[in-house]
């Protein structure tokens, strides 16, 4: 099933619901910090396991305490679509059980 970019309105109405998340030229963007490196690294699996349960993959980075996504969708020829919001929604959810900010 064909997924359809969104046009630049439909992102800045999107974007506006998620704080933290911007736009970064074709990509969703955010980062977080954490509590410690273990703290990242658990949330970096817990968003994998999203990625997986949703078959959307985005670059994830790991850093000392922080951790940060780039999301776009290749099958929509690398633009944003709703599916990358989806993922941002469900990493947003997540995030603060976490302790991240």
């Amino acid at each position: 099933m064909p997924v359809e970019p969104l046009s630049q309105k439909e992102v800045e109405d999107r974007l506006a619901e998620l704080p933290g998340w911007s736009l970064d030229q074709d990509r969703l963007v955010r980062s977080y910090r954490l509590g410690s490196h273990f703290s990242a690294t658990a949330m970096v699996v817990h968003i994998a396991q999203v990625q997986e349960e949703l078959n959307h993959h985005s670059d994830l980075t790991l850093g000392y305490n922080t951790v940060s996504l780039a999301v776009h969708t290749h099958s929509a020829g690398g633009a944003v679509t709703e599916k990358d919001f989806e993922l941002a929604r469900r990493v947003e959810h997540l995030a603060p059980g976490h302790g991240a900010h």
